[in-house]
C-alpha cells in the first residue's frame, strides 16, 4: 500500500504501483479487445481465424494472464482500508462487484478459448506463440461455450459500468478518496 495526502492534509492509502499498473493497463486492453470483438467477422460454423480473430484470441489470453497475475498479487498483498466513515453496505458491494468483475475477467477468455479449440483453430500468441487447445476439436462443451462467451462478454461490460459509474459517484458527488487509490501518482 501508498500513503498519499490529500488537498486536505487528510491522509488516505492506495494501491501499490504494481496494482494500479495492472488494472489500468487491464482497461486498457479490455477497451482494445471490445473494439475488435464488435469489428471482427461474424463467427460462423465455417469461418477460418483471421487476423482480427487472430488478435481477439491474443488480447484474450494477454488479459487472462494479468488477471492471473493481478489476483495473485491481490490475494498476496493487504487491499487499502476504505476511506473512513464508509457503510458497510457500500463495502461489501464493492467486494462483491470487484470479485465477480475478476471472475468474469477469467471465464470470457477461457471460454473464448474453449470455442476456438473446438473449432479446430490453431492459436498462437500474436502468431508467435503457440497456445495449447483447451477443449478436444468438435467438442460439444466447446461448441456451446461461444455462445455463453458472448453472454458473459455483456455481462462484463454491464458490471464494468456498475464500477466505472461507483467511482465517479465517490469522485463527484461523495469526493472521497475511492476512486484516487486507484489512479496512477495520486
Amino acid at each position: 500500500m501508498q500513503r498519499f495526502e490529500r488537498e486536505h492534509g487528510r491522509e488516505f492509502e492506495g494501491y501499490t504501483s504494481l496494482a494500479v499498473g495492472l488494472h489500468w493497463i487491464i482497461v486498457l486492453l479490455l477497451v482494445v479487445q471490445y473494439a475488435i470483438g464488435w469489428t471482427m467477422p461474424g463467427i460462423h460454423r465455417d469461418t477460418q481465424p483471421e487476423t482480427l480473430i487472430n488478435l481477439h484470441l491474443s488480447f484474450g489470453a494477454v488479459i487472462l494472464a494479468l488477471l492471473v497475475l493481478r489476483l495473485v498479487w491481490r490475494i498476496t498483498h493487504p487491499v487499502p482500508p476504505p476511506p473512513a466513515g464508509l457503510p458497510g453496505w457500500q463495502n461489501a458491494a464493492s467486494s462483491a462487484i470487484h470479485w465477480l468483475l475478476y471472475l468474469l475477467l477469467i471465464l470470457v477468455p477461457l471460454l473464448g478459448w474453449m470455442n476456438a479449440s473446438a473449432r479446430g483453430w490453431s492459436i498462437t500468441l500474436f502468431q508467435t506463440i503457440p497456445l495449447f487447445g483447451l477443449v478436444e476439436k468438435g467438442s460439444s462443451l466447446g461448441r456451446s461455450s461461444g455462445d455463453v462467451h458472448v453472454v458473459l462478454s455483456y455481462a462484463l461490460l454491464a458490471v464494468a459500468g456498475l464500477h466505472i459509474l461507483a467511482a465517479l459517484y465517490h469522485r463527484f458527488v461523495l469526493r472521497d478518496e475511492v476512486l484516487s487509490r486507484m489512479l496512477p501518482g495520486a
